[in-house]
């Protein structure tokens, strides 16, 4: 289940990081190695870095945005290095593990890591289901982003290392859900919020001065419930009815 596995690593200014995290990828087994935007990439330091792991650095997927390195991605964690406004569940390195293996069980889950200065922005958490922060020295707080890359995919290793093979029965009945009960991607539960956002514009819902608290809190809200491609279908299938039904009134 590594393979279903992606670590994401956006807009990272320094190669020589790029290439260590793909060092410490390969140690642990994890592959799937995708760069939002980097700054210098592919560069002669970054491989220099990899010592070896050419494979996965020269596999690497370079794409522009957080919303492309996710798509398909049934599971999204962040990774913050402090207290934030966005208030998502706030997972150690062990448990975050454990979930994500769970869930790369069933489809492609990924682990996103920030910018060297400044991490993640807000808007970027937000298309995270959960936050993970490596607990560290309060007095020494600061990590470098390959160093994490290392102490999360250590903790990948363990846990698919500790998973216990499932067994005939619970394979059957993983294989006979139907297709709209797994979850949904993240693609397509962006997709969900676009429609909620704009449905709630058409109907003229105003419960707040400042509509972006609100946005943020039914992503929330929504990120909480791990939402099936059926109810993502069923909700957007609401919004429609919703919208239409103020067509209907003008």
């Amino acid at each position: 289940m590594l393979e279903n596995i992606r670590i994401v690593l956006v807009n990272t200014s320094h190669p020589g990081n790029i290439g260590a995290a793909a060092r410490a990828m390969k140690n642990m087994g994890l592959t799937k190695l995708v760069l939002v935007d980097p700054n210098d990439h592919p560069s002669f330091e970054a491989y220099s870095r990899a010592a070896g792991a050419d494979d996965v650095l020269g596999d690497a997927v370079v794409v522009k945005t957080l919303a492309e390195a996710v798509v398909g991605c049934t599971w999204v964690m962040g990774t913050s290095a402090r207290e934030r406004t966005v208030q998502w569940p706030m997972m150690q390195p062990r448990e975050c593990a454990a979930e994500t293996m769970k869930q790369a069980a069933q489809a492609e889950a990924a682990i996103v890591f920030g910018r060297e200065r400044t991490g993640l922005t807000n808007e970027e958490l937000e298309q995270c289901q959960a936050l993970v922060n490596i607990p560290t020295n309060p007095d020494f707080s600061s990590l470098n982003v390959a160093s994490a890359v290392q102490v999360l995919s250590y903790e990948l290793r363990l846990a698919a290392l500790d998973l216990s093979v499932s067994t005939e029965a619970e394979s059957e009945k993983i294989a006979s859900k139907h297709l709209n009960d797994i979850p949904a991607t993240a693609d397509q539960v962006d997709g969900m919020y676009q429609h909620l956002f704009k449905m709630l514009e058409d109907v003229e819902f105003t419960g707040s001065s400042n509509p972006e608290i609100i946005k943020r809190r039914l992503k929330g809200l929504f990120n909480r419930a791990h939402l099936t491609k059926r109810e993502v279908s069923i909700l957007r299938g609401i919004y429609s009815a919703a919208q239409g039904r103020k067509s209907a009134r003008k």
